[in-house]
């Protein structure tokens, strides 16, 4: 399957690129023609030996490429539908025409002020039309393969009593297939009916769900459980949100339909609610990434008198070096040095990990001065161009930490979904945590933002936290 949906991207790839160039070559030709009716008797000399035409063949495909990256179009390449994909293509195309034809300068000569209109017209209703005609073909193709069952995801069900059987008997008898090849079941803690056993083997309980997933290349997960049992989704979901490209569906009770929360994706399919594992746009993501670099790369350049004023103060004010690293957890789980100015006494933790008080006695006068206002944070800007975090994100914590906050709060998982920031909601509405009972009452803000992330949601936190900063009331 991961082999295919290699090959279906490079095919969608290489029509968006064909119809670029056969839209710049009609677009050259068309603007040509309009100011010299005798072009094509001098064809090759005024058309074929323009440097300018030979220079938009190869960067107008990569102009439209780098936007249909931009937006993930060609991400999740086998869930498509044509009606979404219409509308999608229908409204890139115009905004990437306009950018086009304002950025670059139209230096023709032409007859009337209207050729810019024709021009406009015809640059967007060829690149529209040559890249949307040979989209839906391909996605009515493979649609169709998906419900001739040629094709399909690998699923499993969560829940394993008559719930999930039914959901998994109206699924396999619907008239159109939905491309769901149904591995097998998964069972709750506390479920002693296995009414789905008859029908499908038991690949283990949702202890081992991520396992499970993983070994059996599960692309989609169906949970199938009634009311009473609705208290494990939080730790299903706490597994399952951080995985690439997994599809999460939920059997709506009846309360869901009522408040509105079903939303079908097709009306000849069992009605679920559909989870998104994403928690950004992949044009935001992307934007975002742009944003934690350039704003790095000002902060760094802008901070340097400010990094010789808190270096000199941190080397004076006690013995050992001027930067402090410690690993931390991070995106996926994956553990990175984080780097701060030094704050504390050297080996203020050598008689293990201790988050720090107000009044604690292993950080300096001038370590007081720098958490107060945030200073000693700083040299993260390292960290974030790296890669290793964001400007905002859920604070990194110590493997040590996390432990003890997931046997109290299991669902604090999500937040390694995300990269880790400098700054977090978490931190500007609560602070430094003293203890895990704080860190938990800290996590909610930053659960918050989990589901609300958007550029505009860090911009708002950006300026707080600057806010903050200046005012040195940070806890």
């Amino acid at each position: 399957m991961e082999k295919n949906k290699k090959l279906l991207t490079f095919y969608h790839v290489a029509m968006d690129v064909l119809a670029a160039c056969l839209t710049w070559a009609i677009f050259f030709i068309y603007r040509k023609y309009n100011v010299d009716n005798q072009l094509f008797s001098h064809f090759s000399n005024s058309v074929l030996q323009d440097p300018k035409f030979g220079f938009g063949l190869f960067f107008f495909p990569i102009y439209w490429i780098i936007l249909h990256t931009f937006i993930g179009y060609y991400h999740n390449i086998y869930r498509k539908s044509r009606l979404k994909e219409l509308g999608r293509t229908f409204i890139m195309t115009f905004i990437g025409v306009i950018l086009f034809f304002f950025v670059f300068i139209l230096d023709d000569i032409v007859n009337t002020p209207f050729d810019y209109i024709k021009y406009f017209l015809v640059l967007f209703v060829c690149q529209f039309v040559l890249t949307y005609i040979p989209r839906v073909l391909m996605t009515t193709h493979i649609n169709r393969k998906i419900h001739s069952g040629e094709i399909g995801f690998k699923t499993l069900i969560i829940g394993s009593d008559a719930i999930a059987l039914n959901t998994y008997e109206s699924l396999v008898k619907q008239n159109i297939r939905t491309g769901n090849f149904i591995e097998g079941y998964v069972t709750l803690p506390d479920s002693s009916d296995h009414s789905l056993g008859d029908k499908l083997p038991c690949l283990g309980s949702i202890e081992e769900l991520r396992k499970i997933i993983e070994q059996n290349g599960i692309e989609e997960v169906i949970i199938a459980i009634h009311n009473g049992q609705r208290k494990h989704i939080e730790k299903i979901l706490s597994q399952l949100r951080d995985i690439n490209e997994l599809t999460i569906n939920i059997l709506p009770q009846d309360q869901d339909f009522l408040l509105g929360t079903v939303k079908m994706s097709s009306i000849m399919y069992e009605p679920l609610i559909s989870i998104n594992s994403e928690f950004m746009a992949p044009w935001q993501r992307y934007l975002k990434r742009f944003l934690d670099i350039f704003v790095s790369l000002i902060a760094i350049i802008l901070l340097i008198p400010v990094y010789i004023f808190l270096a000199i103060g941190v080397k004076c004010s006690s013995k050992g070096p001027i930067f402090y690293f410690q690993e931390r957890i991070g995106y996926q789980g994956k553990p990175f040095k984080i780097i701060k100015f030094r704050s504390m006494y050297v080996d203020a933790e050598k008689d293990g990990p201790r988050l720090s008080s107000e009044h604690d006695p292993r950080i300096t006068h001038f370590g007081r001065f720098m958490r107060k206002s945030r200073l000693d944070e700083f040299p993260q800007f390292f960290n974030v161009l790296k890669g290793d975090m964001s400007l905002v994100g859920p604070r990194p914590e110590r493997q040590y930490y996390i432990d003890k906050i997931v046997e109290k709060a299991p669902y604090y998982k999500l937040l390694l979904g995300i990269k880790p920031g400098i700054t977090s909601w978490g931190q500007v509405k609560y602070g430094y945590a003293e203890n895990v009972d704080q860190m938990i009452e800290r996590m909610r803000f930053d659960l918050l933002y989990l589901e609300n992330m958007s550029i505009q949601m860090d911009i708002k936190i950006l300026i707080y936290t600057i806010l903050i900063v200046l005012k040195k009331e940070g806890k």
